[in-house]
């Protein structure tokens, strides 16, 4: 008896696969790189911007799932990223931010070229799925430039990254208030 085996129809062409797997490894290694920022944060003693690091590495797992399902349902095969150069030291708190806002400005410039090409090549259904994903980074570069102008409201000095710490665990909270 001779085994039929069923190819599923596909909605994705190559090149779109290839760059949501492409945005996969980015999404993965968000993730990573998060968590990693995370680690150093906590044993430094910066307990809420930890906090806040584990609870964006989550999402930024998340957001590789929704990658991962979309890619699959399409009809292409969706990959698990190899994760590796992950930076574990960090000169400040400052840094593990500026950080975070570098990397954001990456993640957004990326969608915006699969949406280019989405859009160009007429992939509607792509381009329209990876809205979702416009409107989250410019909320995800928001959250990281309001880090980053907490550092410069606040100061340094004396008590300043403690409370540059608390403020930074408020960041999440308001976030999801304002999604909710």
């Amino acid at each position: 008896m001779k085994n039929n085996i069923i190819t599923p129809k596909r909605s994705l062409t190559e090149e779109t696969e290839k760059m949501l797997n492409t945005q996969i490894i980015m999404e993965g290694k968000s993730s990573a790189y998060y968590l990693s920022m995370a680690s150093w944060c906590e044993t430094q003693g910066y307990n809420n911007s930890a906090e806040f690091l584990y609870l964006h590495s989550d999402e930024e797992r998340g957001h590789m799932l929704k990658l991962f399902k979309y890619v699959n349902e399409a009809g292409g095969h969706a990959l698990q990223p190899e994760i590796t150069g992950i930076k574990h030291s960090f000169k400040s708190l400052r840094e593990v931010f500026e950080d975070v806002l570098k990397h954001e400005i990456q993640v957004t410039r990326s969608i915006h070229e699969i949406v280019d090409y989405c859009l160009n090549t007429k992939d509607y259904t792509t381009f329209n799925f990876l809205q979702w994903f416009v409107m989250e980074q410019r909320e995800e570069e928001t959250m990281a430039r309001r880090a980053l102008e907490v550092f410069d409201i606040i100061g340094e000095d004396g008590i300043g990254l403690w409370t540059i710490d608390q403020e930074i665990g408020k960041l999440h909270q308001a976030s999801d208030v304002e999604q909710g």
